[in-house]
């Protein structure tokens, strides 16, 4: 299992049944999430399916008079379904640490659905856990201060940063995405945390964090949240994929992937 898991990238992939993986394999790309990309904007049509391997994707959402709060961040540990059918994204998902990821088409993603319980099971256990980053995220922004709440999603974004220690590339612009304030009161929250020293450095464009700090700062709801999250991604994951048998005997790939982009 943890051979697969490393071969694959995406924990919730890598939770599929061989077979059943087997399936998707084919048509899987695997291709780079470049730092600031926009993978698909709120009203526009989904192109592509997006299981993050590494890096971390913010999902914003953008109001008529153009004000912006972001509403989740994920990493490896589920996948970018905005939508299944040919609809529009509700969101706007835009890469915050650059990784990379598995993607797929809707018709080739929603084809494999039909044929794999497993797979169906892998799409409620994502609906789970990113209803429960909404709804958790709503009630965060509306009990708990600023600082709190940036310090959250500096945690958030910096658990899945690899290789990069504590330095997070986020502008000033970023801030205020993440957070739906102005621009004027992310200056006033980043220099409260330089004060208490949860963050160490903020030059342009680069946050050095002191983790330890950080979580101090962070209300609860970040240990409240990624307990939650990890809980359905990797308890249920196990669980209840390997309860839904896929309806083939494919057996699994050589490979895990039948295209790279670079």
């Amino acid at each position: 299992m943890m051979e697969h898991a490393t071969r694959v990238g995406n924990r919730l992939l890598a939770a599929l049944p061989p077979a059943d993986f087997a399936l998707l394999a084919p048509y899987l790309r695997k291709v780079p999430l470049q730092h600031d990309a926009v993978l698909v904007r709120s009203g526009d049509r989904v192109e592509h399916l997006c299981f993050p391997c590494s890096g971390a994707i913010a999902l914003i959402m953008e109001l008529p008079n153009g004000q912006t709060a972001a509403t989740a961040v994920i990493g490896n540990e589920v996948g970018l379904m905005t939508a299944l059918g040919p609809v529009r994204s509700p969101l706007t998902a835009v890469v915050r640490v650059a990784g990379t990821a598995l993607q797929i088409s809707p018709a080739r993603f929603q084809a494999t659905l039909e044929r794999s319980p497993a797979l169906a099971s892998a799409v409620q256990i994502v609906t789970r856990a990113m209803m429960t980053q909404f709804l958790h995220v709503a009630a965060c922004n509306a009990l708990h201060s600023v600082e709190a709440r940036l310090a959250r999603w500096l945690l958030h974004i910096h658990d899945r940063t690899e290789g990069s220690g504590d330095v997070l590339h986020l502008t000033q612009e970023t801030l205020s995405e993440l957070l739906g304030v102005r621009r004027t009161t992310v200056t006033h929250v980043v220099s409260a945390l330089r004060t208490s020293r949860a963050l160490k450095s903020s030059r342009r464009g680069q946050l050095e964090i002191d983790r330890q700090r950080l979580e101090v700062v962070a209300c609860e709801c970040y240990k409240v949240m990624s307990h939650r999250i990890d809980r359905i991604v990797s308890q249920d994951a196990v669980r209840r994929l390997h309860t839904a048998p896929a309806r083939n005997g494919c057996p699994p790939p050589d490979f895990p992937f039948a295209k790279t982009d670079s």
